[in-house]
């Protein structure tokens, strides 16, 4: 067992004070329910003061929004139950659309706005009348709660994000180097390798999150600007070393004879170089000099431009010019990590590619809006068990089972965690109960609530800022403070408690069974829908269609790769969807190039890329339509060999041309047609057809 850290005391004795500060100004200014503002703040507390602030802010903005909507929708329809309970969960549903729209900390409003709102509406049901001074206390409640958590964890011994996002990517770079170092040996498979792959998606995901959190972290616009370059530059790295690997065991896998001489000794270099610690700026200039070494070398061992008529020739040249920019994606991730951790230099990019820049993320609104219409029926259902059956306490349950629904929605099974909602929640109702009958009525004055909360809320704190713990420890601290319902004066009912806490639970329970039986495919559906979708974009990239803007096309099948790796398990299997995904978005990027390319071309080159083009959107659109991933035509393979034969032919034809753009066209089309032939049969290598031979038709 790891025992909390320093730092984990501290946070959890800085919430502590801030939750107690929050119930004593609630107490001291008559609050209707004080209590909300101590839960709060354990609510918005996080270690790091810039996300507590950004939570702060979205929790106040979300909660007064759906205040706003409590008082306009209750008093015009309150009169007709059931088509209020419709509204409400219309309401709840459309804000969560919107929350999980967004990757962002700003999601976090549209969350607070959604369940708010059945919070304070339900309840008033009752009496309509008194929903405007429920929605202003309740702000008022959470808003002190909310400074109160903002002040103290800025003012108190503040932990900055920075240092976080700065172990994070350290953590990445280590992935990395052991991912490079096994990929440049040629090995592409097995669960080590799947699981560093995965670690290494894991990481640039989580950096989303935290990057938005970052600007309210008192961090200076530009190197903000430096950590999102840093964020994409690593997203890049995955999907290139994963080009550079099937050529390599290409080259790598025959004689040691028949290897490209000095290809393996480079290769040993460029993982030392992988190697090499980040530590200062005058380390990574003399990083930056070898580099330059590397690609000198890179550069001398390219071949010539009648070698690449050769199968091993065009494979040399489509490796070398990988570790090319592999070498430059490395090299600005380490630039960028040691300003970002310095907080000054400066940055030229060496990577530069027109793919890169584009800004637009990948959504899957069909599953987006199975899980709203989930939440959505949930709440819609509840609310009539609860009208038809007369239950006083029922809009407890109802608005439980809303606040469950909206948390996990975007979750891919979340069943399991709604469960530890309920236990943790069951966990909180005997706590309470023990505090509220045993303790309590021994209390007469704040300091000693103080003494006798202490123990077990700092002992629960240290846990919150475990991952593996935090939503079970949040839920208890939270629940807690709610279900003692702390007064100015004490006034406990044993049967009032029993009833409205038994109501919350079975809105909790309600909530399990309702997603298990709405919600049961769990991450193998998301998995499959993300990879027939990023079957479609290789269909539109192989297509004759226009399309708007390259660049976005190229980030939203990037972000999907990065959604795809996570929910794929570690194999052994060398065509594991994993690798066969990378492969995918590789086939597309070639496809694209080709796209490109081919209005520079002359001759029959064009034609011969348009055949192949056409058979690759053939094939994907057979896998789209059959719902499953299908043998590759070998008719296919036969085109990219007659294509790649009319490039080289062309390339000799103009070989007294002199024009290095024109030469270097023709050697980037060769580089996507080998792309293309080792994304579709990797397992294959052949000899190419020599200029003066006839291509198979």
């Amino acid at each position: 067992m790891i025992y909390p850290s320093l730092r984990d005391w501290l946070f959890s004795v800085k919430t502590f004070a801030a939750a107690m500060l929050a119930l004593y100004i609630g107490l001291a200014f008559q609050l209707p329910r004080p209590y909300w503002a101590m839960a709060s703040v354990y609510i918005v507390s996080n270690p790091f003061v810039g996300a507590t602030r950004s939570k702060a802010l979205y929790r106040a903005l979300g909660t007064a929004l759906g205040a706003s909507a409590a008082i306009l929708l209750v008093p015009p329809f309150v009169e007709s139950p059931y088509l209020f309970s419709v509204i409400v969960a219309v309401w709840t549903g459309t804000c969560l659309y919107r929350a999980i729209s967004d990757r962002t900390a700003r999601s976090y409003v549209f969350l607070l706005a959604g369940y708010t709102m059945p919070l304070i509406a339900l309840p008033a049901v009752f009496s309509p009348t008194n929903v405007f001074d429920l929605a202003i206390t309740r702000t008022e409640e959470i808003t002190v709660g909310i400074v109160c958590a903002s002040i103290v964890g800025s003012v108190v011994l503040p932990n900055r994000l920075a240092s976080t996002i700065i172990e994070r990517t350290d953590s990445w770079f280590r992935d990395a180097a052991l991912y490079a170092s096994l990929t440049l040996s040629g090995t592409i498979a097995g669960a080590h390798v799947s699981a560093c792959r995965q670690r290494l998606a894991a990481t640039v995901n989580g950096l989303e999150l935290l990057l938005s959190q970052l600007a309210y972290d008192h961090t200076r616009p530009d190197v903000l600007a430096r950590a999102h370059s840093l964020r994409e530059r690593m997203q890049l790295l995955l999907p290139i070393m994963s080009s550079l690997a099937d050529p390599l065991m290409a080259l790598l896998g025959g004689a040691p004879q028949v290897r490209p001489a000095g290809l393996e000794a480079l290769l040993a270099e460029v993982v030392k170089w992988f190697e090499t610690p980040i530590r200062t700026a005058r380390n990574d200039a003399a990083a930056a000099v070898e580099a330059d070494t590397l690609r000198a070398r890179i550069e001398a061992l390219q071949p010539a431009a009648a070698a690449l008529a050769s199968w091993e020739g065009a494979l040399l040249s489509n490796a070398l010019w990988r570790l090319k920019q592999l070498v430059d994606v490395w090299q600005d991730c380490r630039t960028l990590r040691i300003i970002i951790r310095d907080e000054q230099g400066n940055w030229q990019p060496r990577f530069r590619h027109w793919r890169v820049g584009g800004t637009e993320r990948y959504f899957d609104r069909g599953i987006m809006l199975f899980s709203v219409c989930s939440a959505v029926g949930a709440i819609i259902v509840a609310c009539f068990l609860w009208i038809s059956s007369g239950w006083n306490d029922g809009a407890g349950a109802v608005t439980l089972a809303a606040v469950a629904c909206c948390f996990f929605a975007a979750l891919d099974d979340p069943a399991p965690q709604v469960f530890r909602f309920f236990t943790a929640t069951a966990a909180s109702v005997a706590l309470a109960g023990l505090y509220l009958f045993v303790v309590l009525p021994n209390v007469h004055d704040f300091p000693m609530l103080v003494i006798l909360f202490a123990g077990p809320f700092i002992l629960v704190g240290t846990l919150i800022p475990r991952p593996q713990f935090n939503l079970a420890t949040m839920l208890v601290a939270v629940n807690t403070a709610t279900f003692i319902s702390i007064q100015d004066a004490y006034d406990a009912n044993f049967l009032v408690f029993i009833n409205s806490n038994t109501a919350g639970l079975a809105g909790l329970l309600y909530a399990y069974l309702w997603t298990r039986v709405t919600r049961p495919f769990g991450a193998e559906l998301a998995a499959s829908r993300l990879m027939r979708s990023s079957w479609a974009d290789v269909v539109l990239s192989a297509s004759t269609r226009p399309i708007e803007d390259q660049r976005n096309l190229a980030a939203r099948m990037l972000d999907r790769l990065m959604q795809l790796i996570p929910r794929l398990a570690a194999t052994d299997d060398q065509r594991h969807p994993s690798i066969e995904s990378f492969r995918d978005l590789r086939i597309a990027f070639n496809a694209l190039d080709l796209r490109r390319l081919r209005p520079r071309l002359n001759g029959e080159t064009p034609a011969a890329i348009d055949h192949v083009l056409d058979g690759i959107r053939h094939y994907f659109e057979t896998c789209i339509d059959r719902r499953g991933r299908q043998p590759v035509p070998p008719a296919l393979m036969s085109d990219i060999d007659a294509a790649l034969a009319r490039v080289n032919a062309q390339g000799l034809a103009n070989a007294q041309d002199g024009t290095p753009v024109y030469a270097r066209q023709l050697r980037e089309a060769i580089h996507a047609l080998v792309g293309l032939r080792l994304s579709l049969f990797p397992a294959t290598i052949a000899p190419l057809p020599t200029p003066n031979q006839e291509p198979a038709a």
